[in-house]
């Protein structure tokens, strides 16, 4: 690398590190460029100075996945099936339920209800899903759907975005997740998801839903065929939304499994290119307070490397989850290893709430919370968490 470009580069991790906004272009530069050690501490020194406390946070949820029935057909996707298919299925209402108790005795205090774009499943199905569980426990948090499933509501239900939110909010959604972000720039998408509503309208939706008191967070896929300045540009048109509402309260950015779906020939994104995107990802977003790395899709190993590259955050134990492991996500954890993770690369770990909040810090070793039964559904046959047509997979997106 000539020396300009090295100096140019050092003096752009200085100015990030600091507190600086970078520009789109330079993010692109740090990304392709900047020395993968030199990259990592910069992004550190953003969280260092972010969360003094030096704690890493985790959070104990469970994903539902009601329905497996979908007509949006996305290429990446292997756990959808077509309407009308002999292995489509929709959870009972019994079944949601049962699945939300079975949550709280575990100690989730979050739910991720997500699922196919189901024409059967139009608004008031949803209320009274959302109703039933808010009604039977209080103390659960609804984290749940996202703007693909807002946009398809208000299609199915003959409905603007506004109201489709504004009613199941009424109804007990607390926060959407990320959910059905993908990548958002306009050519890769169409590749991957050619059914679903352009980057622009999931954007809209999120700005919509901001507006309107409903929080979110925002997630990547990367490593689906995408470009590198493509990948910067799903950070930029992310940043844009948040400079206007300030409404996502992380950034979630994971890797495509590519096993069992229909983009073939695609090559997933390597360790090393994660790792460049989640620091990249710190030092792009000076306003977006939370940073996720992924354990799920890309290993323990990756996911405890994340938090010397800025993650704060680990995201779930993961009591059930259908979507992502159907694809070809086969990492499982529990409590006690998500805990040791976190305590092994120096950080003080602690349980949290959707809203970021501590519920229990694990300040000594001694008194850390056993309990094997809080760990990766798929990690076990004894819960029987999904039925058959489901096979072992449901979003990583928080």
């Amino acid at each position: 690398m000539p020396a300009q470009d090295s100096r140019e580069i050092a003096d752009l991790l200085s100015h990030a590190a600091d507190g600086g906004r970078i520009s789109p272009a330079e993010a692109l530069l740090l990304y392709t460029d900047a020395p993968l050690h030199a990259l990592g501490e910069a992004a550190d020194a953003v969280r260092r100075r972010r969360y003094p406390d030096n704690i890493a946070t985790y959070i104990i949820d469970r994903n539902i996945n009601y329905t497996n029935v979908c007509l949006t057909a996305c290429k990446f996707c292997a756990f959808y099936r077509a309407p009308k298919h002999e292995e489509g299925w929709t959870h009972t209402d019994e079944e949601i339920l049962r699945r939300c108790g079975e949550a709280v005795e575990l100690g989730a205090t979050q739910i991720m209800l997500q699922g196919g774009h189901s024409p059967e499943l139009g608004i008031e199905w949803y209320e009274r899903i959302f109703a039933a569980i808010k009604a039977e426990y209080p103390t659960l948090t609804l984290h749940s759907l996202g703007a693909s499933e807002v946009v398809h509501i208000g299609r199915t239900s003959h409905l603007p975005h506004a109201e489709v939110i504004t009613r199941l909010h009424t109804a007990g959604l607390d926060s959407f997740a990320g959910a059905g972000a993908e990548i958002l720039v306009k050519r890769p998408r169409t590749v991957i998801a050619p059914l679903k509503e352009d980057g622009e309208t999931w954007l809209s939706v999120m700005e919509t839903a901001h507006q309107l008191g409903v929080e979110s967070t925002a997630t990547f896929m990367m490593g689906t065929g995408e470009t590198n300045a493509e990948r910067i540009e799903h950070l930029r048109m992310v940043r844009d939304v948040q400079d206007r509402t300030g409404g996502f309260r992380s950034f979630i950015p994971w890797t495509y499994q590519p096993e069992n779906n229909h983009l073939k020939g695609r090559t997933q994104a390597t360790s090393l290119e994660y790792l460049r995107m989640i620091a990249v990802s710190r030092l792009f977003f000076d306003n977006v307070n939370h940073l996720q790395g992924s354990w799920l899709t890309t290993g323990k190993d990756i996911g405890q490397l994340t938090l010397h590259f800025g993650a704060d955050d680990l995201g779930s134990v993961m009591l059930e989850e259908n979507v992502v492991s159907s694809a070809g996500a086969k990492h499982r954890s529990n409590r006690t290893e998500l805990i040791e993770l976190i305590r092994s690369s120096g950080r003080i770990p602690a349980q949290r709430d959707t809203l970021y909040r501590h519920l229990s810090v694990h300040t000594d070793p001694a008194e850390d919370p056993v309990d094997d039964r809080v760990h990766s559904h798929f990690a076990s046959t004894a819960l029987k968490l999904l039925p058959v047509a489901a096979k072992s997979s449901a979003g990583a997106s928080n």
